[in-house]
């Protein structure tokens, strides 16, 4: 199937907006092979909003381009400021390293590293020197810098812009320039800060280059997804946990998921009704992470849980200290932002432990213990 792929099929799946032309990258592509990339912050984990960047990447390969995956180990030095409300906090090399570690983990199943290849951008931001740094954003205006959305939001409340973030959309468009690209993909998140590459790339290459802006997938509370907000499914869930998250996602949200995250018939929704879509959706893309048998037992295991009140295979699994509250317990496995959430949780009697349910706030989780949270979250304690 993906060998019948065509240009058109590339520029047009999941994309939202191609610069300066659709039709002119097309051209382009139809001439010779391009070179592209998209960039990846190196902290945390990944979640499946970023399985829509890494597949169309690999849709480029299997057509025969060169594409780049981007570690930003220079740039996330600086924090991009983009959807940030407030000063990012610093992040160390260790931190870097660390998180590039699981990387490839999480993402095999969706991509062929044969294809592809992986380059750091520390490896040349961390050697310019203030003279390169003096010439390269002497190509790009203050005024231009300071008009991006989230500097004059943050401006308007009185909350400080640092310098040194209004230099990431520099560094990150001297990537462009360094990598000598064609092609830049990224979420519509990313548009500010892939223009700055495209002015760049055209100053100091005299070179086009065009800017592939992908949709955005909101979070299990129908919220952005991202890494802050404790509501991503990410891609090294266990199968069980990414099923579970996907069917509690808001009905709202069928609909976007199945278009930008599978291949389903985009007409599900309509013809089966939220429920059954909703299982189909859970179905696909677990299969996609995880394979196909790892589907079958999950969803088995979803049939029995909810159905006839078992205990999943492969609930969360948690590890805690001695005398950990079930509340604390709540905070650190995301099920619960706020103290007062999770409080309200076991007051309402939402939480049943070992198949009992409890009020009390202060209960001690011991080890082995099998926490049930509402209908659909489950979670397995353990001592460290």
């Amino acid at each position: 199937m993906i060998n019948m792929l065509t240009i058109d099929d590339v520029l047009t799946k999941n994309v939202v907006n191609i610069l300066p032309s659709k039709q002119g990258l097309a051209d382009l592509m139809a001439k010779r092979k391009i070179k592209l990339y998209q960039g990846f912050d190196p902290t945390g984990k990944l979640h499946i909003g970023h399985a829509i960047g890494l597949k169309k990447l690999m849709q480029f390969a299997e057509l025969g381009h060169e594409v780049i995956f981007l570690f930003g180990t220079g740039t996330v030095l600086v924090g991009d400021p983009s959807q940030r409300l407030g000063k990012r906090k610093k992040i160390t090399e260790g931190d870097i390293e660390e998180s590039i570690k699981s990387w490839k983990k999480q993402t095999a199943p969706l991509v062929d590293f044969e294809k592809v290849k992986i380059l750091k951008n520390g490896d040349w931001l961390n050697k310019l020197t203030i003279l390169d740094i003096i010439n390269i954003s002497s190509n790009i205006s203050a005024v231009q810098l300071f008009k991006r959305d989230i500097f004059q939001e943050r401006t308007a409340k009185g909350d400080t812009v640092w310098y040194h973030e209004t230099m990431y959309p520099i560094l990150q468009g001297y990537d462009s320039v360094y990598m000598d690209v064609d092609l830049e993909i990224g979420g519509t998140d990313q548009e500010f800060n892939m223009l700055i590459g495209r002015e760049l790339q055209k100053k100091i290459n005299n070179k086009e280059k065009f800017v592939m802006t992908l949709p955005m997938i909101m979070g299990t509370d129908g919220m952005k997804m991202s890494k802050s907000s404790g509501n991503c499914i990410w891609l090294d869930d266990s199968p069980d946990e990414m099923y579970g998250k996907l069917m509690s996602i808001p009905d709202s949200l069928i609909a976007s998921y199945i278009e930008t995250l599978t291949d389903l018939p985009s007409d599900i929704l309509s013809k089966e009704g939220p429920l059954s879509s909703k299982k189909k959706l859970a179905s696909e893309i677990v299969r996609q992470i995880h394979g196909g048998e790892k589907t079958k037992k999950v969803e088995n295991s979803f049939k029995k849980t909810f159905k006839k009140g078992e205990f999943p295979t492969e609930p969360i699994e948690i590890s805690v200290s001695e005398n950990t509250r079930v509340i604390d317990m709540f905070i650190k496995a995301n099920i619960s932002k706020s103290m007062s959430h999770a409080k309200r949780l076991v007051q309402d009697g939402a939480v049943d432990i070992n198949g009992k349910s409890i009020t009390d706030p202060t209960y001690i989780v011991k080890d082995g213990d099998k926490v049930k949270v509402g209908k659909k979250t489950f979670v397995r304690v353990s001592k460290k």
